[in-house]
């Protein structure tokens, strides 16, 4: 190797290492691994795990018709690997009937999370409120977070950052190394990205998904509490409701060692699923009340016009259907779905989305499952 290489090689590895876009295009878009790229905060398990019961033998799925393509004799497992899946369970009455992973994962394997976490950050946002950390959600992020005050945070409210009403400027577009969320995902110093965000629209007016909201939620989370995100999860949800496995929490970078509380928590399907459970309970765990249940109630109802890409309404970090079900949604087709009426937890995680529209696929498949 000459010496012009080897300065080459200096400059490009040093311009991977501590810019954003550098890191966005080595690593290019997210995807299952990256838990292994940042470092993380580990969330010990519980001593007492809780564990699902277990059907003897699996249900049999059929392909709902309108998901049906031209090949119509394929096996519901076939429809599964096609569309891009790595996980997928279905829980009734605290049995698990169904149970499937594809491409070398296992009940044993760790899955990024993405946004799934924030129903997590939501969850210990009503925590905290209980605790006294916070008074309640018509608080301004500026009580919290004074240095904000002057980029029009002291009209912006809990509120406005659980609904994603913020009126923050923000762009999630994940395929511009340029905008706000690739900063946030592959950056290495939130707190002073976080800093810079300004209010540009009036907060409560209008929906528009956004990452940072979350962000600057869990450092008021943090900032009230005394503790790490990662630390306050572990003591108020992973312990008490007996996760089965040790999870972990990514963070920026070990220089600042900010939590990236949008997304990137790392446990396994049947944790995850505990979440659903938790929410199905109304915030009660074998009569341990760890969320209260007026949080759960609202977190669980149509409050606004807020509406995702796919026309769903947004409250608290979920999505709720009218129907009464609701769901934690997450990059690459990640879901933990719950249906009150049927008793019935869905999650399915996937290296895509695969164009299926997985809540409508649940909804779908519960005919068939109250069948069996």
């Amino acid at each position: 190797m000459n010496k012009k290489q080897i300065i080459f090689l200096l400059l490009t590895t040093v311009f991977f290492s501590s810019c954003h876009v550098g890191r966005f295009f080595y690593w290019n878009f997210a995807d299952v691994n990256d838990y292994k790229k940042f470092p993380a905060y580990e969330i010990n398990k519980s001593e007492k795990p809780f564990k699902f019961f277990e059907a003897k033998n699996s249900i049999t799925l059929k392909i709902p018709e309108k998901f049906e393509t031209k090949n119509k004799k394929i096996s519901f497992d076939k429809f599964l690997i096609q569309n891009k899946t790595i996980a997928f369970l279905i829980i009734k009455n605290d049995t698990i009937v169904f149970e499937k992973y594809f491409k070398g994962y296992s009940k044993e394997s760790i899955m990024p999370s993405f946004s799934v976490s924030k129903a997590f950050v939501s969850a210990l946002t009503g925590i905290a409120i209980e605790d006294g950390f916070i008074k309640n959600t018509n608080q301004k992020v500026s009580e919290f977070l004074p240095k904000l005050s002057k980029n029009g945070f002291d009209k912006v409210s809990v509120e406005n950052l659980l609904n994603m009403r913020s009126g923050i400027k923000f762009s999630e577009a994940y395929l511009n190394p340029f905008a706000e969320a690739g900063k946030f995902y592959y950056g290495k110093n939130l707190k002073r990205y976080v800093r810079k965000l300004k209010v540009s629209e009036k907060p409560g007016e209008k929906y528009e998904y956004q990452s940072g909201n979350t962000q600057i939620l869990s450092e008021i989370i943090e900032k009230t509490s005394g503790k790490k995100l990662s630390e306050y999860l572990e003591e108020k949800i992973w312990k008490p409701i007996g996760m089965e496995y040790d999870a972990s929490w990514n963070y920026d970078s070990r220089k600042s060692g900010t939590i990236k509380a949008f997304c990137c928590l790392n446990a396994r399907a049947r944790d995850f699923a505990k979440l659903g459970r938790l929410y199905l309970k109304n915030g009660n765990w074998e009569g341990m009340q760890i969320i209260p249940v007026e949080w759960v109630k609202r977190t669980t109802s149509i409050i606004n016009d807020s509406k995702d890409s796919q026309n769903y309404s947004y409250t608290y970090k979920w999505r709720v259907m009218e129907n009464g079900c609701f769901f934690a949604k997450g990059l690459l087709g990640q879901y933990i779905y719950v249906d009150p009426v049927n008793n019935l937890i869905f999650l399915r995680f996937g290296t895509s989305y695969a164009k299926i529209d997985w809540a409508d696929l649940f909804q779908s498949l519960t005919k068939q499952i109250e069948s069996e």
